[in-house]
């Protein structure tokens, strides 16, 4: 069934021990996104040392965390559920759980969640130039979440790793396709008195030959979740253009063995990173700098942050002042 799975995190303080209980998330899936227990808790220790990053790595480290095992869910799979999404996806999606339960407690520390996405775009054909099959990955970025004192990082790496995509001019070189775009992705940071980080835009086209395209991401149905009063980042957008017409795949951000032709695009938008705290509490000359830079527009910039403009262009604050009230009102 096309639904989504729910990671559900409960998480206890027991003295010096931290607990952590997955029961309640939901059963294993027939596609690819289940997990195997030791990417399950991988995942946590992960999520851990991000927010403990000065606490030296080794046995004694682990040892305050408990985590119950996660039988008879999608964060226990055993053969022959698939698992060749865990390690990618899945594992980012526990760590963004781990991150949004100790927001709550230890917010200062914290950051609203990452894209949680790895975005893994596969291409695959034959080159006629070159007489050769070839197939062309690629990983792409995200934002990441803001926090306590900074607006969230543009095009971040995924949660687990440091990879991202190689140059467009290295991959036009050696793949028959050319990127019509590969650009910030406007206005896809949560709101908050810290946005999220913007996602990537592109749109690459296949030039020559046929080609099969298969995507493995995630946040395509939610974007990726705000804390202390933030929005949400905006959620992934695959899209494929063919002879003047567009569709989007029945499972959002993934499928597989999408057939491409020549003068056909595949249009990718990855999510943006949730804001942190109240978006009314965010500096009004901050917004307009980010209307001078194209990052939102003015109507976003009314209706995210309550922010109104006069006919110059200038912050009107009596109105902004009215506006975020209205709005806090009708909350």
């Amino acid at each position: 069934m096309n639904e989504p799975l729910r990671i559900a995190l409960t998480l206890t303080k027991r003295g010096e021990t931290l607990g952590f209980d997955f029961a309640g998330s939901s059963p294993p899936c027939r596609g690819p996104m289940n997990s195997v227990v030791a990417t399950t808790y991988s995942a946590v220790y992960l999520a851990v040392r991000h927010v403990f990053p000065d606490v030296p790595i080794n046995a004694g480290s682990f040892d305050p965390i408990a985590i119950a095992r996660p039988e008879g869910t999608f964060l226990d799979a055993h053969y022959p559920r698939p698992v060749s999404g865990c390690a990618a996806e899945v594992s980012q999606r526990i760590a963004e759980a781990v991150f949004l339960a100790l927001a709550q407690a230890i917010p200062e520390k914290l950051w609203a969640a990452p894209a949680g996405t790895s975005g893994n775009f596969a291409l695959g054909g034959f080159d006629p130039a070159k007489g050769a099959g070839y197939v062309m990955y690629q990983i792409t970025g995200g934002g990441y979440g803001g926090t306590a004192f900074h607006d969230g990082l543009t095009n971040g790496c995924s949660t687990i790793g440091i990879s991202k995509t190689a140059p467009v001019e290295v991959m036009e070189q050696y793949y028959p396709v050319l990127f019509r775009r590969f650009a910030l992705r406007e206005g896809s940071g949560g709101a908050g008195a810290q946005r999220g980080g913007f996602g990537v835009h592109y749109e690459v086209e296949l030039l020559s030959g046929e080609a099969r395209a298969s995507f493995v991401m995630d946040h395509g149905r939610f974007g990726p979740p705000g804390v202390l009063g933030g929005e949400a980042g905006a959620p992934n957008v695959v899209r494929i253009h063919r002879d003047g017409e567009t569709f989007t795949p029945e499972h959002l951000s993934k499928d597989q063995d999408i057939a491409i032709r020549p003068g056909d695009r595949i249009e990718v938008m990855t999510p943006g990173g949730g804001g942190y705290g109240d978006p009314f509490a965010r500096d009004p000359a901050l917004v307009m700098r980010e209307l001078r830079w194209g990052y939102y527009s003015r109507g976003e910039a009314e209706m995210l942050w309550g922010v109104v403009l006069t006919r110059d262009g200038a912050v009107d604050e009596m109105a902004t002042a009215a506006r975020r009230g209205a709005l806090k009102k009708t909350a």
